[in-house]
């Protein structure tokens, strides 16, 4: 597998965010969906509708992902910036419980992984960006940004399932050189 870059500059995801609006609602929010909740793309492309809203029809806070391979259960917090984007797509594409979250218009399947490789490359090469980029950069921009704003490694660490903090640093781009300024605010 190559190797592929977060999006660290918040201008740039903001650009990207822009561009998949203006070009298609799905793609905008897999972008969205992946970048604030860090998961894998095969975990994320098994998404149905009825995964992300509740029994009263409003979007859950947390969506359960049930792991077959570690025989375990992720609990997923959905920001408000997910919610949002869940809240406009599935209500403007008139979404049923049933639907994939990320469906192929062609055959209401999942799009594939290359699909969404190729959303993501598009994006990127259409604002500018020269970095390697691909579905692995959702998920390292979620882990970057965590720990930028100050999340403990160990607690990323454990969201992505990696062995050591030193394996989940690396994954994220970080050495042991750079300097990242935290910032922690409990705004109390």
């Amino acid at each position: 597998m190559e190797y592929v870059e977060a999006f660290k500059d918040l201008k740039q995801i903001n650009s990207i965010k822009k561009y998949l609006k203006k070009h298609s609602e799905r793609d905008y929010v897999l972008f969205v969906f992946g970048i604030n909740t860090g998961l894998k793309i095969s975990e994320m492309l098994t998404i149905k509708v009825k995964d992300v809203i509740d029994i009263n029809g409003r979007i859950k806070d947390f969506l359960i992902i049930h792991s077959d391979e570690l025989h375990t259960k992720k609990e997923i917090f959905l920001n408000n910036k997910v919610k949002k984007a869940l809240v406009d797509y599935i209500t403007s594409k008139k979404l049923n419980s049933e639907d994939f979250l990320f469906q192929s218009s062609k055959t209401k399947r999942p799009i594939s992984r290359q699909q969404a490789y190729r959303v993501l490359n598009k994006a990127a090469e259409a604002i500018g960006i020269k970095s390697k980029v691909g579905t692995n950069s959702l998920r390292k921009t979620f882990g970057y940004h965590a720990y930028k704003k100050g999340v403990a490694i160990s607690l990323i660490q454990k969201h992505f399932n990696h062995a050591t903090p030193s394996e989940t640093l690396r994954f994220l781009g970080i050495s042991k050189t750079d300097e990242i300024k935290t910032k922690i605010d409990v705004n109390l």
